[in-house]
């Protein structure tokens, strides 16, 4: 036989080939590689959320570290004017048997630290309201619920005979470490810290120079705490006393 006769009945190679290939079953992802896939998917998704909410931690500690920095500035700021602000009066009423009203001046820089006076400070925002811009005013610190310590101020729109008693109490600063005060003597130009103008045995009839404040808050940038020092100078250091010639 020779090989023209048989070609026709011999099947080309290439297309043998194709023909098994198209027969041939598909083959499957093993359970391996879809749990690799699944591990890869996984830790990719893993490390997309650990970026977003580190960058989310972030901008939640900045905000809370401008927001400390920005109650103690305006604790401070408040503080300030009303310290500076600060006066005794030399006006008795002679026609009474008892004194109803009582300007002072008393403060300590001790473990509880306090101050209570009378001041020009007082603000208003009723238009119409009438009422002076005497005040008594006082800044302590106090406990919250929780046991936290929390800076307060302690305001009465009526002058007394209690300076340090009346009015309300409302939170100026929550979460403080320590809230310092220091009185100048300006006749001996020393810091003290007490400083009492009703008694004979303190500084009767006179205010401080200045008061230094040290006001120490928690929750600052890596969890540190922020403190605040400032000044304060007080104008009228003597009793003011009008039309007593």
């Amino acid at each position: 036989m020779t090989a023209s006769a048989c070609g026709p009945l011999a099947r080309p190679r290439s297309r043998v080939g194709a023909e098994r290939a198209a027969h041939a079953p598909l083959r499957a992802f093993t359970l391996v590689e879809v749990l690799v896939a699944i591990s890869v998917v996984a830790l990719l998704g893993l490390l997309i959320y650990s970026a977003f909410s580190g960058m989310s931690r972030a901008r939640t500690n900045m905000a809370s570290v401008a927001a400390r920095h920005q109650h103690g500035r305006q604790a401070l700021s408040r503080m300030t004017r009303e310290l500076s602000s600060a006066f005794l009066s030399a006006h008795k009423n002679f026609q009474s048997l008892q004194n109803v009203r009582e300007t002072a001046f008393t403060g300590r820089g001790e473990d509880e630290s306090r101050v209570d006076f009378t001041t020009f400070a007082e603000q208003h925002l009723d238009a119409d309201s009438h009422a002076s811009d005497q005040a008594e005013v006082s800044y302590f610190v106090s406990r919250d619920r929780d046991g936290g310590r929390e800076l307060v101020r302690r305001v009465s729109r009526y002058i007394d005979a209690e300076p340090a008693r009346g009015g309300v109490v409302e939170v100026m600063v929550e979460n403080i470490e320590s809230f310092e005060l220091h009185f100048l003597d300006p006749l001996t130009n020393e810091w003290l810290d007490r400083w009492d103008t009703t008694q004979a045995t303190g500084q009767l009839g006179r205010l401080p120079a200045q008061v230094w404040i040290a006001l120490t808050l928690e929750g600052g940038p890596n969890g540190r705490a922020v403190r605040f020092e400032t000044k304060v100078p007080i104008a009228v250091q003597l009793p003011i006393a009008f039309g007593t010639d």
